[in-house]
């Protein structure tokens, strides 16, 4: 009994399944080189005749002034404006560089279309430059200058510069590699000449790309730290948003469980209030007991979410509009100078309302205090037959160089903003003429009576 010869498999390179899979490098040179040369595939070979105009600039008026009429029309095509004079520029250089030849005129026209085709098809533009350049040097028959001639050497460096700036630094860098490798080329076939710009071509492309290239990086980078700032100027507006939300929380949780206990007490003493009362009427005022206690329960498990650990309950009851002149006096004794004045029939308001009221009259002169010292300030509450109207202004601080600004400094707005939407109120807040601050607040209150009757 003879046995099968048994046929040995080659061992595959890094593990890779199958016999005599090819090798493929994975060092990070070589990866390197892959993305260099997709790239350079990507921006100046696949995407040659792509067209990309150049977008019209967006104007804006300085510190928020509005734009003259002029600028409004021709600002835009600034951009295009600098570039056609380049242009003109290069082909003034091609055409003095022709000098009485028949070819000057066309040696213009020759340095001026690459520089105009950067506005729609950078891409092209480049390769056109170079392939004017060449003919450009065959035309003129002269080496004094090769291989640039005076023209195509302002034209090249124009299209360099314009579509460096319209692409990316990796696409600056490959055109400069091409152009090195254009000049030695020439110089390899026609030698060396007194007259060869090909040094002050590398070396001044070199330093214009360059700074093309710094240019585009810290745009990048401001860009991305503006869009960091966004993100994170939007999650601080939503985190102070849920921060006010739960302090309102809080204390209308203690004015709600007031009530409601109020409710459920009431509930249980009145039978025994009455003689002999009906079944129907004890069962009643036992089903409403029930449904207070039930619905305190409720709102402290969920109220409860949002206390903080460290969150104790305040003995005494929240402050209402009564409790305004001890909250004067306090900001008196801290230095500011704040007076009031009461319009309209003093009556009681709703808890809700009556705390809402004194926390942004308390907001409003504690944003004075901080952002405005030394002012001096004046509260206005009025009732009126719709709800309550306040209005909190304060005058310019006596030394404008000790006012604070009020950019992100603190979160008093957006409370009182949440507590007016909460009520269905109506809220402005702004600078006032003479350099103050005034806060106005209207918080709709139904009359005694009105809710019964619709």
């Amino acid at each position: 009994m003879t046995e099968t010869p048994q046929t040995q498999t080659p061992p595959s390179h890094h593990g890779a399944e199958g016999p005599y899979r090819p090798y493929v490098p994975t060092s990070p040179e070589y990866q390197a080189l892959v993305r260099s040369l997709r790239g350079l595939r990507q921006d100046l070979l696949h995407d040659v005749l792509a067209y990309r105009p150049l977008p019209p600039r967006t104007v804006r008026g300085r510190r928020g002034r509005p734009v003259g009429r002029w600028r409004a029309r021709y600002g835009p095509w600034t951009r295009h404006g600098l570039v056609a004079a380049a242009g003109l520029v290069a082909m003034s250089g091609g055409w003095q560089g022709g000098g009485a030849s028949p070819e000057a005129p066309l040696f213009g026209l020759m340095a001026l279309f690459p520089v105009l085709l950067t506005l729609v098809r950078p891409a092209a533009a480049f390769w056109l430059s170079l392939a004017v350049t060449a003919v450009t040097s065959m035309l003129s028959g002269s080496f004094d200058d090769w291989p640039w001639q005076p023209g195509t050497f302002i034209a090249h460096l124009v299209v360099l510069t314009v579509v460096a700036i319209r692409t990316r630094p990796r696409t600056a860098a490959w055109m400069w590699v091409f152009t090195a490798i254009y000049a030695f080329a020439v110089r390899s076939l026609h030698g060396y000449s007194f007259g060869d710009n090909l040094a002050p071509m590398l070396v001044i492309s070199a330093l214009v790309l360059l700074v093309v290239t710094v240019w585009h990086i810290r745009h990048d980078a401001e860009q991305e730290v503006t869009a960091q700032q966004t993100v994170t100027a939007h999650e601080r507006s939503r985190r102070t948003l849920l921060e006010e939300r739960t302090t309102i929380a809080r204390e209308l949780h203690d004015v709600v469980a007031h009530h409601m206990s109020v409710v459920a007490i009431q509930a249980e003493a009145a039978p025994y209030r009455v003689q002999n009362p009906p079944p129907e009427l004890e069962k009643a005022f036992v089903t409403i007991r029930e449904n207070a206690v039930a619905a305190l329960t409720e709102l402290r498990r969920v109220l409860g979410v949002v206390r903080a650990e460290d969150y104790e309950a305040p003995d005494a009851p929240q402050p209402t509009l009564a409790d305004l002149d001890a909250l004067l006096a306090n900001v008196r004794e801290a230095g500011l100078s704040v007076e009031k004045a009461v319009t309209g029939a003093v009556r009681e308001l709703p808890q809700g309302v009556e705390l809402s009221a004194y926390r942004m009259v308390q907001e409003a002169l504690s944003n004075t205090l901080r952002h405005a010292p030394g002012a001096s300030a004046r509260v206005e509450v009025g009732y009126v037959l719709g709800g309550l109207g306040l209005r909190i202004v304060n005058g310019p601080p006596p030394r404008p160089d000790l006012e604070k600004s009020t950019q992100g400094a603190g979160h008093g707005l957006t409370g009182m903003r949440e507590r007016v939407t909460m009520l269905n109120g109506e809220m402005t807040a702004g600078a006032t003429d003479d350099g103050g601050y005034e806060v106005a607040v209207f918080l709709p209150v139904a009359m005694p009576g009105t809710e019964d009757a619709a």
